[in-house]
């Protein structure tokens, strides 16, 4: 029997989006799709009772835990330093740079490897956004260049971006993700819209206030005159740093109740936001994967998106490209594709049908057995 240990402490994080969903669904992914006579071992730091429990649930089929001594907060020191509480040999496999990076000689034991996900190049681009997080991940990097066997990237762009940056050659590998199988329409979609007061048609985005996310571009290009008359709803935390959605909302210039916020939601109420939606729009300066962007296909909802390389490797030709620079004139480019696509039926209706159909190229069983290949080619 082979064992691959794939590291589930992100799971355990309290954000459901990101890397803890990717986590949990690239590891059921694996279970369910594992070869003959392969199973999944999971390594998780010291937890409670209750956190096993939630992890064993979440991942039926797993083979069993191998549970640290350390707690979490001292695992993310002890591995950032090069320190293991525990022998942790054979196959590793992280959902993230989150893993036991040390010096092993995968020519004389070739069972000895250990790979790692990298899912964007945010921390390289973007230095003067640099938090605690962003430096643990530069450092973690420098340790994955020196000993992981490969790293996963989720697309061509973040490949081409990280080459010359950690001159990791050939061990690069571009594996995407998919939609998480938890976002699907409940059967009381209709109430669910009655309660979030959802109007009958509406501009929808889903993120953050991170800087490179451009919502303030979006934002922005609700205060011009000739923006179409529908409103803006922003799905996403209250605030980034010290700074507000609120404050941002204000900041814009745009006309009262021409932007709503609506607090971060769970899957099945999120699914009826994206799928009512008239139009999805994907601002970002920069993106790994552009998640919220394959969310919109999938339910068909038209998109409108930056000419970020991720999103254009992604989205194809599903939706409607806006190009971020000069950046002073991008709301203006953003009002202008919202308003001739909003008004454009015919346009509309093409771009659900092809963004149904795009969205169709990710799943998690693919990248799973991508997974599993790149181990055996290992």
């Amino acid at each position: 029997m082979v064992t691959l240990r794939v590291v589930l402490e992100n799971i355990l994080e309290a954000s459901p989006r990101g890397i803890a969903r990717y986590s949990e669904e690239l590891t059921r992914a694996l279970i369910e799709h594992a070869p003959r006579d392969c199973n999944i071992e999971g390594i998780v730091a010291a937890a409670t009772a209750a956190e096993y429990e939630r992890l064993e649930e979440l991942l039926p089929g797993l083979s069993g835990l191998h549970k640290l001594a350390l707690p979490r907060r001292e695992v993310r020191a002890a591995w950032q330093h090069g320190f293991t509480t525990r022998p942790l040999g054979g196959m590793v496999h992280s959902p993230s740079l989150l893993a036991p990076l040390t010096r092993h000689d995968r020519a004389s034991s070739p069972g000895e490897q250990t790979v790692v996900t990298i899912h964007d190049a945010a921390p390289w681009l973007y230095p003067q956004s640099s938090s605690v997080q962003s430096k643990w991940v530069l450092q973690m990097a420098g340790r994955a260049r020196r000993h992981a066997d490969a790293i996963v990237v989720p697309t061509h762009a973040v490949a081409d971006e990280l080459a010359d940056r950690l001159g990791l050659g050939d061990r690069l590998r571009v594996i995407g993700g998919a939609v998480s199988s938890n976002l699907t329409l409940p059967d009381n979609a209709d109430e669910i819209a009655e309660r979030l007061a959802l109007p009958s048609s509406y501009v929808l985005t889903v993120g953050t206030l991170e800087p490179r996310k451009a919502v303030d571009a979006l934002f922005a290009a609700a205060a011009l005159p000739d923006f179409h008359d529908l409103p803006v709803i922003f799905v996403g935390p209250p605030a980034w740093g010290e700074r507000t959605v609120d404050q941002a909302i204000v900041e814009s210039g745009a006309p009262t109740g021409a932007i709503r916020h609506i607090d971060s939601l769970p899957d099945h109420e999120l699914a009826v936001v994206i799928d009512r939606a008239t139009v999805y729009i994907a601002p970002s300066l920069h993106e790994g994967f552009g998640l919220s962007a394959i969310e919109a296909l999938h339910f068909g909802t038209p998109l409108i998106h930056s000419d970020a390389p991720a999103l254009l490797e992604v989205v194809g030709d599903a939706g409607v490209v806006v190009e971020r620079f000069p950046s002073e004139s991008y709301p203006e480019r953003l009002a202008e594709a919202i308003a001739a696509t909003v008004g454009d039926a015919t346009a509309l209706e093409r771009l659900a049908i092809t963004g149904l159909d795009r969205a169709k190229a990710f799943s998690w069983r693919d990248s799973a057995e991508r997974v599993w290949q790149l181990h055996a080619d290992l």
